[in-house]
């Protein structure tokens, strides 16, 4: 007789309130005690499979059973309830409270004399950290705590409360190679426990190291399921996308010629008054590509927005092409040869209730090409402008005059993408081209990047993805609290001392 499913989805569709289909009869089940992977593009309906499952979305239609009898959740507390907790992308966690305070939040009871005994939780979370060999400060308030320590918290947040079904939402995003592996120790300990651990992820080399069956969502329909064993990155990478995808960059040899970006002992200031960026000094040379990686946090954000005009810099110099352009503004920057693939699309790059078209010559719009009289834009230009991007770039769209925030993410950035390099530009900054983007658009994105490189564009590349800066960077540095710990190119450094290097281990130690 056949082991009856720790969770079975069946029939499973939700359409949001405009219209919007996002799972389409979906059948999901899961065994009790394995890691089972969900891949899927962006859009592809996962997160939302897993918001059902943890009680946070209610389906349009369909039924979910836990241990083969059918359950209804209504929110968050009645998954747990039955077992399930999710830890989700983005930290819920209050910024001031400790880690022992964030875990316990939410299980005070409601009466008036209810609360919980503080003691024998600080017993039970010790006693639950020794056995994951999983230690977190628990009297430290989270904001000073690096993110993976964050992450360590969330998670314990959940185990806490005994759940048997851990749903894991890009769990290694933010995390340096070193704490990836530590994650990977403690979910299969949690596996030899008789947990079951649900992977959402982008990562096909992870999904391959660490589950044992994986899931493919294309479009809110299952395209099936397999036996990690049996499988292989580029079948998986086939079925999320539904045709062949090159995993492999090809990175011809190229001889790097003048610098066109000089940064010489930059400092800069974050949010909070604080030295974000110590004393940075790098070039980037016409026709390479220079990778910075770190954790997040780091001072990257800091950085870039010093260099392409939107933070003030305290003390230092950038010199673009020999001219000094510290502190000037981005417009005057972008006609001097400079363009910005932003870190956030949403909030920096696009303007998402504004169409295609409009979206397509920000930052341009002032050029005299898209100028008539008494400087009336010339939607006749645009649309044309806009077209071409789009068919150039592939840009997947209802029409050019639909609202950007009509596009997948994937869309979006490759519109960002287009619009910034037909500014023309002689130097690109790229942060985080690819975040949270599917298989095929970070597949043309990164030979994108590359063919700037060919033609001898200087590119500046900031990802907290480490396969993406080992894979485009000609060289690279490791950033970590604002300053460098090394330069090194990609073939001569193993990813182990990348990993060290990014929770600060200098190079030459």
């Amino acid at each position: 007789m056949e082991e009856v499913p720790i969770i079975e989805m069946k029939g499973i569709i939700k359409i949001y309130p405009d219209g919007t289909k996002a799972l389409k009869g979906v059948d999901f089940s899961v065994k009790k005690g394995e890691i089972h992977g969900l891949l899927g593009e962006n859009g592809a309906g996962k997160t939302t499979l897993m918001k059902i499952l943890s009680g946070m979305l209610q389906p349009t239609e369909g039924k979910i059973f836990v241990n083969g009898k059918e359950v209804r959740f209504k929110s968050p507390a009645d998954a747990l309830a039955n077992g399930i907790g999710m830890v989700h992308q983005h930290f819920t966690l209050v910024d001031v409270f400790d880690g022992l305070h964030n875990i316990i939040l939410g299980m005070e009871g409601h009466g008036l004399f209810s609360k919980i005994d503080v003691e024998k939780a600080k017993e039970k979370l010790q006693k639950l950290m020794d056995e994951l060999n999983f230690q977190v400060p628990l009297d430290v308030p989270v904001e000073h705590l690096p993110v993976g320590v964050q992450q360590r918290i969330e998670i314990l947040k959940t185990l806490y409360r005994d759940v048997d079904v851990l749903i894991l939402d890009e769990p290694t995003a933010v995390l340096t190679p070193i704490e990836v592996k530590e994650l990977f120790d403690v979910l299969r300990k949690l596996k030899s426990q008789g947990k079951t651990i649900i992977f959402i992820s982008h990562k096909l080399r992870e999904v391959m190291e660490i589950t044992d069956r994986v899931t493919v969502l294309r479009k809110g329909e299952i395209i099936g399921t397999v036996n990690t064993s049996e499988t292989s990155p580029k079948e998986l990478a086939k079925m999320m996308v539904g045709r062949e995808v090159v995993l492999r960059i090809e990175k011809p040899p190229k001889e790097a010629g003048k610098p066109v970006l000089e940064v010489k002992d930059l400092w800069v200031k974050g949010d909070r008054g604080e030295d974000a960026v110590k004393g940075l000094t790098f070039e980037v040379r016409a026709g390479e590509i220079f990778g910075i990686a770190g954790v997040e946090g780091n001072g990257q954000t800091e950085l870039i927005e010093a260099i392409s005009g939107l933070r003030k810099i305290e003390k230092g110099k950038v010199i673009l092409n020999g001219k000094d352009i510290t502190g000037r503004p981005p417009r005057e920057l972008y006609d001097l040869g400079v363009a910005h693939i932003p870190e956030d699309r949403i909030h920096m790059g696009l303007v998402t209730e504004m169409t295609v078209a409009e979206n397509s010559i920000l930052g341009l719009h002032w050029r005299k090409n898209f100028r008539g009289p008494l400087g009336l834009i010339k939607w006749d230009k645009v649309k044309e402008h806009a077209a071409k991007l789009v068919k150039d770039f592939e840009v997947v769209v209802p029409s050019i005059d639909a609202p950007a925030k009509s596009l997948s993410g994937g869309n979006q950035q490759k519109l960002i993408v287009a619009r910034e390099v037909s500014k023309e530009p002689e130097f690109i900054i790229a942060s985080q081209p690819t975040r949270g983007v599917d298989v095929a658009s970070t597949e043309y994105i990164r030979n994108y990047l590359i063919k700037l490189r060919n033609e001898n564009k200087a590119v500046l590349l900031v990802s907290a993805d480490l396969d993406e800066v080992l894979q485009l960077s000609d060289r690279m540095a490791i950033i970590y609290e604002g300053q460098f710990v090394g330069i090194v190119k990609p073939e001569e450094v193993t990813e182990e001392q990348i990993g060290l290097m990014m929770g600060g281990i200098r190079h030459e130690s």
